[in-house]
């Protein structure tokens, strides 16, 4: 799982079966430098499975890959990428190297 900022939705003009009612975010994922708040994050942006209701502004945990299609089994999904939850509060502490 990744930390994401989300920045906004996705439309989609037309009904595609295979996909499950919800909604689609487009997300930016979190590095290090994000977490400790001296950047504003990678430039990699996702587009994301969201059944959650997060918002604009939120922090989401995204789940990628074969984990993305797994709350949908047996339903086969064209997802590779999911909300799996909204975050209230990240608490980032790293160790630095001199430290240890």
């Amino acid at each position: 799982m990744r930390i994401a900022t989300v920045f906004g939705k996705v439309t989609l003009n037309r009904t595609i079966p295979e996909l499950v009612p919800g909604s689609f975010l487009l997300v930016r994922v979190a590095d290090r430098g994000t977490l400790l708040g001296t950047n504003d994050g990678k430039d990699e942006m996702l587009v994301t499975y969201d059944c959650l209701a997060a918002r604009e502004g939120d922090q989401v945990g995204i789940s990628e890959g074969r984990e993305a299609t797994v709350p949908f089994l047996p339903e086969k999904v064209p997802y590779d990428c999911y909300c799996s939850c909204i975050l209230d509060r990240v608490e980032f502490d790293p160790i630095l190297e001199s430290d240890s």
